[in-house]
């Protein structure tokens, strides 16, 4: 099995050189480009599986950069590196087409866990949900109504309760990237969004909690995987 190939766009080159030899010493193959200006052709040669574009970069940002890499290959994942903290800047990302972001510095270790994560993703768009009902377990959820029914047992559901849950389901037995949740459901991943999220994730463990076959798993540092059995 030949081994993964990473698009990496640096101009930081002692950085560079030490997350590229990081990613070959864990079998990945990595083609390196620092000039931002020459970094669409030679993602034209590169034939990669997955890019990991610096945003600011000399002659040519990343943003850039991953606009015209969209025009040439719609499904290879990207994922942005930024040292920059805005809102607008994260949001921009992911309405380039952007897959995850992280932000400078960082780990090998969450790197990786999010190189792997985007490629285990790659094909897995979300299920297209036909129809108003929903089975989980011993539940119908209704969607139009916002109604989790067990037996005679009703339970109305908030909006954003409901979209969480719909999210969860359409990607069960996935892991989900919490940031991504953050951005579609509330628009940013800010720290208020983000304990937001916790507190309607334990809410829907209470609601789900008399069928023991249904979890919603905490993936340290990435996200979350709905198991439905």
């Amino acid at each position: 099995m030949s081994a993964t190939k990473i698009f990496y766009v640096e101009d930081e080159l002692f950085l560079g050189k030490i997350v590229k030899e990081s990613l070959e010493s864990r079998g990945f193959e990595v083609i390196m480009e620092s000039d931002g200006a020459k970094a669409t052709a030679a993602f034209q040669k590169s034939n990669a599986d997955i890019c990991v574009l610096d945003v600011m970069l000399p002659n040519k940002d990343g943003f850039t950069i991953a606009d015209e890499i969209r025009d040439i290959n719609e499904d290879i994942p990207i994922i942005f590196l930024t040292a920059k903290t805005q809102t607008e800047d994260v949001v921009k990302g992911f309405a380039l087409g952007g897959n995850d972001y992280i932000r400078k510095p960082f780990s090998m270790e969450e790197l990786i866990v999010r190189i792997q994560n985007a490629l285990r993703n790659k094909n897995a768009a979300p299920e297209k949900i036909t129809g108003d009902q929903i089975t989980l377990g011993k539940y119908t959820f209704h969607l139009n109504r916002q109604l989790l029914q067990s037996g005679n047992e009703e339970k109305k559901l908030s909006y954003r309760e409901a979209e969480l849950l719909k999210l969860l389901y359409q990607n069960r037995d996935k892991i989900i990237d919490r940031r991504e949740i953050l951005n579609l459901l509330w628009g940013n991943d800010s720290f208020f969004n983000s304990r937001n999220l916790d507190v309607y994730i334990t809410k829907l463990r209470g609601y789900l909690k008399e069928d023991t076959a249904l979890e919603i798993l905490t993936i340290k540092g990435i996200g979350y995987r709905f198991v439905t059995g």
